[in-house]
C-alpha cells in the first residue's frame, strides 16, 4: 500500500535510470529511488524530454502531472500515485512511484465496466479537463485500489476531455459526488493557492468554472461534438 513514506522517498531519495518506456511519446524513464537501505521503483520524466505541443505550453508537462497529483489529494480521491516535481539525472521533472497492476485483470474488459472507482476516475477527468484517458492510463493494483498515469495533457481553459471512460456519459451524480463538488468549491481559493505554481490564471478559472458547472447540472458531462472524444490509441 502507498504511505507517507513512499512520497518522502520520491523527494529526497538518489534516482538512478534502469531503463525507457519506449512506447510513450515523451521521455518516460523507469527506475529506481534509493534513501539508504529503502527504495523504490518509479517512473522520472524530464522535461527536458517532453515534445512540444501545439495545445499546450512547451516544458509544462510535468508541472500539470504534479497539478493533478496536488488536486486528487486534496479532493481526497487519492487517485494519482505518489508524485514529486524534483531534479534528477537528466534535470528536474515528474517522479511518480511505479505502481504494480493486478496481472489477473483484463484491461481491454475492465475499463467499460459500471465499477466505483472507474467512476470516480470519469469524475476525476472531468474536473481535470483530462485530454487523454487511455485504457493503458488504469492502474488497478493488486490490493483492489486504482489509480490512474499520464496526466500531462490535463487542466487545458477550453473543454477538450477525451477518455474511455464514457459510460456514465449525462448519468446524474450522486449525493457523495455533489458533495465533493461543493467542498472543491467550498475550498477553491485554497486550491488556486496550491496550484496557482503550476497552472496559468485562465486554467485556474477554467478549472472553478467546470467544478461549477458540474455542480450546476448535476450530471457527467457529455463529449464535445467539435473534439475527438476517445484518444488514439485508446490503449
Amino acid at each position: 500500500m502507498v504511505t507517507d513514506a513512499d512520497l518522502e522517498l520520491l523527494r529526497t531519495g538518489v534516482i538512478s535510470v534502469t531503463g525507457r518506456l519506449v512506447d510513450a511519446s515523451n521521455a518516460t524513464l523507469f527506475g529506481n529511488v534509493v534513501a539508504g537501505d529503502i527504495s523504490a521503483e518509479c517512473i522520472y520524466k524530464p522535461i527536458a524530454g517532453e515534445r512540444p505541443l501545439w495545445d499546450f505550453p512547451d516544458g509544462q508537462l510535468a508541472h500539470r502531472e504534479y497539478a493533478a497529483y496536488l488536486l486528487s489529494e486534496e479532493l481526497e480521491l487519492h487517485i494519482v500515485p505518489p508524485t514529486v516535481l524534483r531534479d534528477g539525472p537528466f534535470g528536474v521533472g515528474m517522479v511518480q512511484l511505479w505502481i504494480d497492476i493486478d496481472d489477473e485483470i483484463d484491461l481491454a474488459h475492465y475499463f467499460g465496466q459500471d465499477n466505483p472507482q472507474l467512476r470516480t476516475m470519469a469524475l476525476f477527468d472531468a474536473i481535470i479537463n483530462n485530454t487523454d484517458r487511455k485504457i493503458g492510463h488504469l492502474l488497478p493494483d493488486k490490493y483492489g485500489r486504482l489509480y490512474g498515469c499520464d496526466h500531462g495533457v490535463t487542466f487545458h481553459s477550453e473543454y477538450k476531455l477525451r477518455t474511455v471512460l464514457w459510460q456514465w456519459a449525462g448519468e446524474s451524480l450522486s449525493s457523495t459526488e455533489l458533495s465533493l463538488l461543493d467542498k472543491a468549491l467550498l475550498e477553491f481559493e485554497k486550491l488556486a493557492n496550491l496550484l496557482g505554481e503550476y497552472l496559468t490564471e485562465e486554467e485556474i478559472l477554467a478549472l472553478e468554472s467546470r467544478i461549477r458547472e458540474l455542480r450546476e447540472t448535476e450530471k457527467f458531462p457529455l463529449p464535445n461534438p467539435d473534439w475527438p472524444s476517445i484518444p488514439w490509441p485508446a490503449f
